[in-house]
């Protein structure tokens, strides 16, 4: 990792003489990229880390041709030889998901999503122009056999997983048929691919920004629209929906210079839709059912609810029975209930009391109730960032300790093991009417480690099973601040 750095720092110098005056490790996201902040006395940037170079330079392309025409997206300043590296603009750390979950649905937010619309339709159109797609990562064009994948995964990782009877060549019969439908579109402009929330940044002066549109090629418009609406995490209201696409749609038309035929192009838009939720589906049920990661898991009953809301209210266009067989299958109150999570209420008597504690320092914490304990989980097997100078005075609370734990150790398998284990006795003691539940993370000096775990397990059991907790670090009095 240093050495990494330390590259990074010698890029930056080469092309720019300001001293660096900040240089801050960002959390890691879905990729195997890391990235950087890099500050001036003048300004900051970010410095993007990928070892897959093609992905690198399709990035690179697209922006710079992005930016010739003035488009929302970031300006690469510098790039490494081994094009591993690149120092791009810093658009800060707010996205548009991020004014949604503090603001909620206000006129505010729903501005910043018809700017951000607007702005899609400029990028997907003006982009289009003079691009040469030859440059793409995978593919370039989304068509027929990209829709097809994404049904076929919706099948394999969480359909198949029901073990639920249906007509599998029928199935594949109207999955062919409505691939055909939906590539065969009018409209074929440059796809951002993965045009969602967490993707549109917001400066301090209310700009959207777009970052992550490595994955691009050209395809229907309605893609990326659907990939912002149906966001199960942003779970919008359906008038919110209705509207924003119309909104769309007008800058679409005032872009493009003509008219649409807005039945035809909101029923692909509807089909678009619906294999963003299937594939959402698909990928909670690799990350869940496969991989066994409790996170995924509980996200998969809002994913079914939404799904559900589209089934009863809109249509795709086309007959595909077997197809709609399958998805009443899905939402069924059967399917549903088995992946709904037991929650607790305001009667239920359950305490789930988490401990930190250090072996060394205080031993393991005394259980008062007379339930007589509970888990004991020894974090000694996580590398210790207290090893570090830069931590030494820092806790598990602290920011860059817990991308440092989060990135650079086992503690993301090592937590995913503990939620699978400790929902088992979550959810029965609930249903059982008990009173109280013990959970104890030790480890060295009870500062870093067992710190985080404590913490990333109370909101764990929060936010999946809404249970009453008491979080207590009790060597917190001697943690190493100053």
């Amino acid at each position: 990792m240093q050495a990494e750095i330390d590259e990074i720092k010698k890029v930056f110098q080469q092309h720019n003489n300001e001293p660096i005056v900040t240089f801050d490790k960002l959390p890691q996201a879905g990729s195997e990229r890391h990235y950087y902040r890099i500050g001036t006395a003048a300004r900051t940037y970010i410095a993007t880390y990928g070892a897959n170079v093609p992905e690198n330079e399709a990035f690179i392309y697209f922006s710079e041709h992005f930016n010739k025409k003035k488009l929302p997206t970031a300006a690469i300043f510098y790039i490494s030889d081994d094009r591993k590296i690149y120092i791009q603009d810093d658009f800060g750390d707010v996205s548009l998901l991020d004014h949604l979950e503090s603001k909620g649905f206000t006129e505010e937010v729903y501005a910043l999503y018809k700017e951000s619309l607007n702005k899609l339709a400029l990028l997907q159109i003006k982009g289009d122009e003079g691009l040469d797609y030859s440059k793409c990562l995978t593919n370039t064009v989304f068509g027929k056999q990209a829709i097809m994948a994404d049904l076929l995964y919706f099948k394999y990782y969480f359909l198949d997983a029901l073990r639920r009877p249906y007509d599998k060549q029928k199935l594949i019969d109207d999955f062919e048929a409505l691939s055909n439908y939906l590539a065969h579109t009018e409209y074929k402009y440059f796809m951002f691919r993965d045009f969602q929330s967490r993707n549109i940044m917001v400066t301090e002066d209310n700009n959207v920004h777009f970052i992550d549109y490595q994955g691009g090629m050209k395809g229907a418009p309605q893609y990326d629209v659907a990939s912002l609406l149906s966001q199960a995490r942003a779970n919008l209201p359906e008038e919110w929906k209705r509207h924003l696409l119309e909104d769309y749609m007008t800058s679409f038309e005032g872009i493009i210079g003509k008219t649409i035929d807005r039945d035809v192009f909101s029923s692909q838009y509807n089909g678009y839709v619906l294999i963003r939720m299937l594939q959402v589906l698909g990928a909670y049920g690799f990350r869940g059912l496969f991989e066994r990661k409790a996170h995924f898991l509980t996200s998969i009953p809002l994913a079914l609810h939404n799904l559900k809301g589209f089934v009863s209210s809109q249509s795709v266009g086309i007959s595909v029975p077997e197809f709609k067989k399958v998805l009443d299958i899905c939402i069924s109150d059967e399917v549903v209930a088995e992946f709904t999570n037991v929650r607790a209420t305001d009667e239920t008597p359950l305490v789930v009391k988490i401990n930190s504690f250090s072996y060394l320092k205080t031993g393991y914490p005394k259980d008062e109730t007379k339930n007589g304990g509970g888990f004991v989980f020894d974090c000694r097997g996580i590398l210790n960032p207290g090893r570090f100078d830069e931590f030494k005075k820092q806790s598990g609370q602290d920011k860059a300790v817990k991308d440092f734990l989060e990135q650079q150790t086992k503690m993301p398998d090592f937590l995913n093991s503990v939620y699978n284990i400790v929902d088992i006795a979550v959810e029965d003691y609930i249903k059982r009417g008990f009173e109280n539940l013990m959970i104890n993370f030790g480890c060295t000096g009870g500062q870093h480690r067992s710190v985080y775990a404590a913490d990333a397990v109370a909101r764990h059991l929060k936010n999946k099973f809404g249970v009453k907790i008491e979080l207590n670090h009790n060597n917190k009095e001697n943690w190493v601040t100053t």
